[in-house]
Parts: structure tokens; sequence; C-alpha cells
């Protein structure tokens, strides 16, 4: 097992810098009204499980890709086939815990413009317990701006219980629920991720085509014994691999295959597997009232959509298909509203970003009011 999703499966035990937690895209002025309307922020959270007050690195044996798709409009269905990708390696850390990282652009295939410095400096990570480095970056005719380094995981889960609920649906462990907000347990509460933040142009993006719509997907590929890069990890909606798909040899195929690969026949097993898992829960919640391979339609090929043209937020703007298509904040609570989309029906693990009053089980620190905005680490 090479990585996983917010630490689920088995790992292996030097694969946490590769594993992937969350992935988020929002135009930037929906966090701050003060920012560009026409800036938008993409940002990969990774490590899971990182432990409060301890450095952790990003892997310098891996890329890190942020996948970019340009949509005709909000109810194409998805090619899963990035035109751009917003590439990051990065080095060692050197005696100070410091990496310095190299951001490269691929459009259609080709290398558009790669650096490593910025103003004729290093690009940079952010060391623990240090104010954040902010790199701008000149790279395919744009100009970005660069956040890596630990940040407080900003997910929040009852992952046990989701996991217990999920059991009992398939017939694999005794019927259960939700637990009431009192007693529900915020699983990432306390720990980090690495993440990384990129303040992108939607310019940059639309490579001077007119085009308003994107879908975006995250992978982090590894050098192999012959030097290529394979990849072992993908994720982009919320819950959709991790939440449906049961087999740690499905999980692990599904990490490795490009989005377009998901409605293929060598797909299949795992595509049967998460339509299982819809009718499970879709049986379970009492009403039986959606159609489980329509929905897993609406959300494959898995890429996360974001219409620029609407506010952001996960559950603000659905396309023909039922897909979400405006992004997702930092604080949207996708858990309750993918679980509702499935099933159906209002659905909730009670648990929330702020947490609820008097149960200490759940709770985030503030958000940062300006770029990276993710909460400072733990």
């Amino acid at each position: 097992m090479g990585a996983s999703d917010h630490d689920d499966g088995e790992l292996e035990p030097t694969s946490g810098p590769l594993g992937l937690t969350d992935l988020y895209v929002f135009r930037e002025v929906d966090q701050n009204p003060a920012a560009s309307a026409d800036d938008l922020i993409f940002v990969m959270n990774t490590n899971p499980r990182s432990l409060p007050r301890q450095p952790y690195y990003f892997s310098s044996n891996a890329v890190y890709d942020f996948n970019i798709t340009r949509v005709a409009n909000k109810d194409e269905v998805p090619t899963g086939k990035a035109n751009l990708i917003l590439r990051m390696t990065f080095s060692e850390p050197n005696a100070q815990g410091v990496q310095t990282m190299t951001v490269t652009a691929i459009q259609n295939g080709a290398e558009v413009g790669t650096t490593a410095t910025t103003n004729g400096a290093p690009i940079t990570t952010t060391t623990l317990n240090s104010p954040p480095v902010l790199n701008p970056v000149s790279v395919g005719g744009s100009n970005l701006t660069v956040f890596a380094g630990l940040r407080e995981d900003p997910f929040f889960l009852d992952v046990e219980q989701f996991f217990r609920v999920r059991a009992g649906a398939l017939g694999i462990g005794p019927p259960a629920s939700f637990l009431p907000p009192q007693q529900a347990t915020d699983f990432t509460k306390g720990y980090n991720v690495n993440a990384i933040v990129v303040r992108v142009p939607k310019a940059f993006l639309q490579l001077s085509t007119p085009v308003n719509v994107f879908d975006v997907w995250m992978t982090v590929s590894v050098r192999d014994a012959t030097g290529n890069f394979q990849q072992i990890e993908r994720l982009a909606r919320p819950l959709i691999n991790e939440g449906l798909i049961v087999t740690p040899a499905f999980l692990n195929a599904f990490n490795s295959i490009p989005p377009f690969l998901d409605l293929s026949e060598a797909a299949a097993p795992v595509r049967a597997e998460a339509v299982t898992t819809l009718n499970a829960l879709d049986q379970a919640d009492g009403q039986d009232n959606v159609d489980p391979n329509a929905i897993a339609g609406a959300f494959l090929p898995d890429v996360m959509r974001i219409d620029t043209t609407v506010p952001s937020g996960y559950a603000n703007a659905f396309n023909a298909m039922g897909s979400p298509i405006a992004g997702r904040m930092i604080k949207d609570d996708v858990v309750d509203i993918t679980l509702g989309v499935l099933v159906g029906s209002p659905v909730s693990d009670n648990v929330t970003y702020e947490g609820v009053p008097g149960n200490p089980a759940q709770g985030h620190k503030p958000l940062q009011p300006s770029f990276p905005y993710l909460a400072l680490p733990n």
C-alpha cells in the first residue's frame, strides 16, 4: 500500500508525506472580500495524522500535482484529462528544516515554465512556528503565490462512527447511527497536515480562452526503480473513494488511475463496489429514494468542478447531473452535504468546524484572515 486518503487503510511507515487528505478550490474573494475577484485558491493537504508540535516534511522523491481541465460549461461530462498541470517538487530539508521548492507548469503535455526562485532567492517552505513564507512565483506567463508548510488539518468527521454506519449498512457489522452532537468525535482535532496553498490567477487557467469552469484533482507520484514517476495517490471530491470503496486493493487501484478511467471496463469492479455501498447507505436511511447508478454517474469521474461565475461552496450549485460545481471552501461541511446527496435525504455526523459547545472532542482553530487562510498548526 503506497498511500491512503486521510490515513484510511494500511499505510507503509514511510508513506505519510505521500498521503493526500483534502482538496479545496475556491474563489479567493469568497474567503476574503478584500481579495481579487480574478484569483482562485488551490489547497492540497497531505501527511495525515501529523502530531502537534512536530516537524514534518514533503517527500523529495515525489511530485505533487494539481491537475486542471478547462470545461466548456457546467453541464459538460468530465473528461478526466488534464489540460494543465501545476507541479511542485521539494528538496530534502536542510539543518534548519527548510525545504526548497520547484514549481512547474505543464500545458497539454508540454512544459511551459519552471522555476525554483522567487525574486532571485529560492522558493522555500515554512518551518514549524515560523511566520508564513509567501513565495511570489512567476511561471507559465503568470504570477502565482505559493505557500508550503504545516497547518492545522481543517477537515472534520466522526470517522469511526462513519465506518460503523457504513459497516452496518453493508451487513458486515451491527446496525449503527451517527452519534448526537454532544458525543460525536472529530477525528482530525489536534492534528496537522502539510499544506500546499497556491493563489492562481484565473487567466493562468484559461490560457487565452473564455472558459470559466474548471475540473481539478490532485495526485502524488513517486519515482520507481527505473526513474519514472508512478501515480500512487489521487483525490478530488471528499468522501468518494475513501467513503464508498471498502476493499483495500480497490482503493489502491482507484488511487493509481487517472479520472478518465473511472468509467472504464477495467475499473468496473471498483465502481461496482462503490454502487453497492451507495445501495446499502440508501436503504439504511429507510427511504430508498435515489438511483445509486445515477448518483455514481454524478460523482464519477472523480474531479472537483468549480464554476467561477458563482460563489464558491460545495453545496452552492449543482449541474444537471447532480454534481457539485462550485468548488469547496475550507469550512464546508462536505460530509453532511455528500451523504445527503448520496442517500437523498438530510444526514449528519454532527461534527462541525467550530465544534459543539461543551464537547471537547470537537473544534478547530480560527482560520487566518489572509493567504494561506488555513489555521496555524497545533
